[in-house]
């Protein structure tokens, strides 16, 4: 590893955080755990991590090609990539193209149903308050994020659903919904960080409508493994060299 790990700086359900020697440059390690229900359950698979990550990476890669900027600098080795440093702001962004998990439950809609057009959420980051849906006034009141940056937090999502439904449309895969985060640089802009894998995304293959992503452990559905690996292979497969 060329870059070194220096203090340990945060350790979350997924991944852990890393100093390196760089003030404006972090070392982010994919871990091999899976959590869900804000980590009441709790399991792992080998190879978990190499997986998301991979995911994770050719994501980030495409899209900056569309021009969505993220922290990611470059790839370490098979867990770990380095990434710059970022303000991280407060919030999990998610966009909804299908109604499916929190969303049906709280509307009383039909899983599986399309939506008239694409929703943007916001929930607040607070492991202790279970994450809790907020409306913009919140954010604006709880000074998480302003106006402005509340509009460019939507159309950034906005942008990268578009691009993300190409990407998982032309492996035979239906995005139904996904969360994102942000973060500021050092110059201020807002940037797209964490990650984007089955964990952070609903993914229905659509042919069958089989779910191929974290529900598959949330609601013990089994072959949990072998569709990450199934996702990863597909999306590297036709996205891997663009």
């Amino acid at each position: 590893m060329t870059e070194t790990k220096k203090d340990l700086l945060y350790e979350g359900k997924a991944k852990k955080v890393y100093a390196t020697t760089k003030p404006d440059q972090l070392i982010q390690e994919f871990k091999d755990s899976l959590t869900a229900f804000n980590a009441q359950k709790k399991g792992s698979f080998k190879g978990k991590g190499t997986v998301n990550l991979k995911i994770t990476t050719c994501i980030f890669n495409y899209l900056a090609k569309m021009g969505v900027n993220s922290h990611y600098l470059k790839t370490i080795d098979d867990q770990n990539i380095l990434v710059e440093k970022l303000n991280m702001i407060p919030l999990e962004v998610v966009v909804r193209n299908f109604a499916a998990g929190s969303m049906s439950t709280r509307l009383g809609i039909t899983e599986g149903t399309l939506l008239s057009k694409p929703i943007v959420e916001f929930y607040l980051k607070k492991d202790e308050l279970g994450d809790p849906l907020i409306t913009d006034d919140h954010v604006v009141m709880l000074k998480v994020a302003t106006v402005a940056e509340i509009d460019h937090l939507k159309s950034c999502a906005l942008k990268i659903n578009i691009a993300l439904k190409k990407m998982f449309s032309d492996i035979g895969i239906d995005l139904i919904d996904f969360k994102i985060e942000f973060g500021k640089n050092k110059k201020g802009e807002i940037v797209l960080a964490d990650e984007i894998s089955p964990d952070s995304c609903r993914l229905w293959d659509k042919a069958t409508g089989e779910k191929l992503d974290k529900d598959r452990f949330r609601r013990d559905l089994g072959k949990v493994e072998e569709s990450y690996h199934l996702v990863c292979d597909k999306i590297l497969k036709v996205w891997g060299k663009h």
